[in-house]
C-alpha cells in the first residue's frame, strides 16, 4: 500500500505542478494546484506512515516528478527537451535507484 500512496504523491505533484503552469494564463487553474498539491502531500505522508524510508521516498518522489514533468511539458507546452536534459534526468534516476539499492543494505 505504501507504494500505491508514493505513486499518487507523484501523480497529483506532477499535476498541481502542470497546472501552475497553467495558471501563469489563467488564475483559475490555482484551484487544481491547490488540490494537487494537498493530495500529494498528504499521500507521501500516508506513504511514510506505512514504512516507507523517507529517503527512499523523497528520492523517488522528487526524480520521478523532475522528469515526468520535463517530459509532459515538452508534449503540453512545447517547451525543450534536448538530449543534455535527457542525460540529466538518467542521472537522476540512477542515483533514485543506488539510494534505493543502498537502503536495502
Amino acid at each position: 500500500m505504501m507504494w500505491l500512496f508514493l505513486v499518487a504523491a507523484i501523480l497529483f505533484e506532477v499535476a498541481g505542478t502542470l497546472s501552475l503552469r497553467m495558471a501563469v494564463d489563467d488564475r483559475r487553474w490555482y484551484i487544481p494546484v491547490g488540490i494537487g498539491y494537498i493530495v500529494a502531500f498528504t499521500s507521501l505522508s500516508l506513504g511514510l506512515g506505512q514504512g516507507l524510508p523517507l529517503g527512499v521516498a523523497y528520492g523517488i518522489w522528487a526524480a520521478s516528478g523532475v522528469a515526468l514533468t520535463a517530459v509532459a511539458s515538452k508534449f503540453l507546452f512545447k517547451e525543450p527537451l534536448t538530449w543534455l536534459m535527457g542525460l540529466g534526468i538518467v542521472l537522476i534516476v540512477g542515483g533514485v535507484l543506488l539510494i534505493e539499492v543502498g537502503s536495502s543494505h
